[in-house]
């Protein structure tokens, strides 16, 4: 397994919209419009979870008319009911044809790394170290990696209280930013070599940016005022070249959105509604699941 510093998080980038009982936003039928949605109806995203359990599941979700999906299992990981949040997985194939998926997951109030696989040989294994506790309450974790002309990583983390952290192993420096306490959940939307991009729902259902540079204060933009307040996660996966593929997990209902988003500029930002995802979205623990190599997400 890859450590930290290294972590080459294959990007996602998504889309998004809200569906609230028969209320939807969608965006005007314009030319631009059907292109977006053109665009989503060739992708797809695989969202990871973890089962009441504590056994790794995924939900591959592929954007058409109908709307299709493959629910597979993976390894039993945790105790039950202990996983409260994770970062994105990552699924690296080794050139021995080992497979290794990593990520971060909050147990209880304890932050671990893990991962889970094949070695060569066909055996499969499971790994969880621990980086250290006192992450009671937090809202939302992740990590960022872009890679180009040159490399940069970042972990992100929300706190309950609405202090948002950035933590940039390679220079081992922290970043604090209080005046988050009405963001319910947020997901990554954009890795770029001078910010990165997350999309956020308030408890008031309101929809924002958060830009973060790689120097500086983060910067806010409003893309939507209404309706978004259901969504316990949003997961978010790349569409195109700048386009988003967004799901949207109401935990209350059981139930899961997709929505197709155009590139995030602010109230202009194109959102299309793709419809309810078939299927049972129980599970209390949603994330991204994507594969290592893909291009850096571009969604801001």
């Amino acid at each position: 397994m890859k450590t930290r510093k290294t972590l080459n998080r294959g990007a996602a980038a998504a889309a998004s919209a809200v569906l609230l009982g028969s209320l939807a936003l969608t965006a005007p039928a314009t030319a631009t419009t059907t292109e977006t949605t053109a665009t989503a109806a060739a992708c797809s995203i695989n969202v990871g979870s973890v089962t009441a359990a504590g056994d790794i599941a995924n939900t591959a979700v592929t954007a058409g008319s109908p709307i299709t999906v493959k629910r597979s299992k993976g390894p039993h990981m945790f105790a039950p009911g202990v996983a409260k949040v994770a970062t994105t997985w990552t699924t690296t194939v080794g050139v021995a044809g080992d497979t290794t998926t990593y990520g971060s997951v909050i147990l209880n109030a304890t932050l671990y790394d893990g991962a889970y696989g094949y070695r060569s040989t066909g055996e499969p294994f499971t790994e969880l170290t621990s980086r250290g506790g006192g992450y009671n309450g937090y809202k939302a974790i992740e990590q960022s990696f872009y890679w180009g002309k040159t490399n940069r990583g970042a972990e992100y983390r929300l706190r309950g209280d609405g202090v948002l952290y950035r933590y940039v192993p390679d220079t081992r420096t922290m970043s604090r930013w209080p005046g988050y306490s009405a963001v319910k959940t947020m997901a990554l939307i954009s890795e770029t070599a001078t910010y990165d991009t997350f999309l956020a729902n308030t408890y008031g259902g309101a929809l924002y940016t958060i830009r973060i540079p790689v120097t500086g204060q983060p910067v806010v933009k409003k893309v939507r005022t209404r309706t978004w307040q259901g969504f316990e996660y949003l997961v978010a996966e790349k569409c195109g070249v700048q386009s988003t593929l967004l799901v949207g997990v109401d935990k209350d209902a059981k139930a899961a959105y997709l929505y197709a988003v155009g590139h995030a500029n602010g109230a202009t930002t194109l959102i299309q509604g793709l419809g309810k995802i078939p299927g049972e979205f129980a599970d209390p623990v949603h994330y991204l699941h994507t594969a290592e190599g893909n291009a850096p997400l571009f969604g801001e």
